[in-house]
């Protein structure tokens, strides 16, 4: 993907400056977004902007324990998750439940998308990148590219387009333009957001997700040596954390 915002110098901002109001963020799994962008909701929410959580799948192909019944792991995942967002100040928390492992870039996941993104018209949205970061073996989930490219392919053009899916306007959703995407986990971040004063709370967060924890506790470690990395990355004094996306203008 080329735009002018992948060309552009990287910027560093805190978590409270460019507030938007209001925002989507779109997750492939229970989890996703907590990991990559509850800093920034912490910190918006704290200034009163409306933050909504969009979840692909339940999560039914995670977790480290076989005495935990399967086909309970899907409740017990959207419980963990309100329970992580009401700690980010999230109350609206939408859950699409795909199957975890089996998302597609589809027609019908972009009609989900558009349907969310024309209920809640935010001017910004946060989702996975499409693009593989041959570094890090996380973003290469399957789940994760696919969300990252249905949710792009749903802000532009579908949302917008008066025509695309037509029963989703005769039922009162009407078109609605997104004015710019954050990517989370994209190899060429432009954008760096200093979240040293929420990570605390991140790290709460993400807590919730107990199924998710191998032993060792490798969620909240790996989260808190990656918000420290992309401090690093981003010039920010010893100490920092740091969240990065690829800011796309889109409006």
């Amino acid at each position: 993907m080329t735009t002018a915002s992948t060309q552009a110098k990287p910027q560093t901002v805190a978590a409270d400056d460019l507030p938007p109001d209001p925002v989507l963020i779109v997750g492939a799994h229970p989890d996703d977004i907590d990991a990559s962008s509850s800093g920034c909701t912490i910190a918006w929410r704290a200034q009163g902007v409306a933050v909504t959580w969009c979840v692909v799948t339940d999560g039914q192909a995670g977790g480290f324990d076989d005495s935990v019944d399967r086909a309970e792991l899907p409740a017990l995942r959207r419980r963990e998750q309100r329970a992580a967002a009401a700690l980010c100040g999230v109350e609206d928390v939408v859950f699409l439940g795909w199957r975890d492992g089996e998302v597609s870039d589809s027609s019908a996941l972009r009609r989900e998308l558009v349907r969310v993104i024309r209920r809640f018209a935010p001017t910004r949205v946060l989702c996975p990148t499409p693009d593989r970061d041959w570094e890090r073996v996380y973003q290469w989930h399957p789940d994760h590219l696919a969300v990252g490219a249905a949710t792009l392919a749903a802000i532009y053009p579908a949302a917008r387009n008066p025509y695309a899916y037509p029963e989703l306007r005769e039922a009162g959703l009407a078109p609605h333009v997104v004015s710019e995407v954050w990517l989370y986990g994209a190899p060429r971040p432009n954008l760096f957001v200093d979240i040293s004063d929420q990570m605390e709370r991140k790290l709460s967060a993400l807590g919730q997700h107990a199924s998710q924890q191998p032993a060792g506790g490798g969620l909240l470690s790996g989260a808190h040596s990656g918000a420290q990395a992309r401090a690093e990355q981003a010039g920010l004094p010893s100490g920092s954390f740091a969240e990065s996306f690829q800011r796309i203008v889109t409006g």
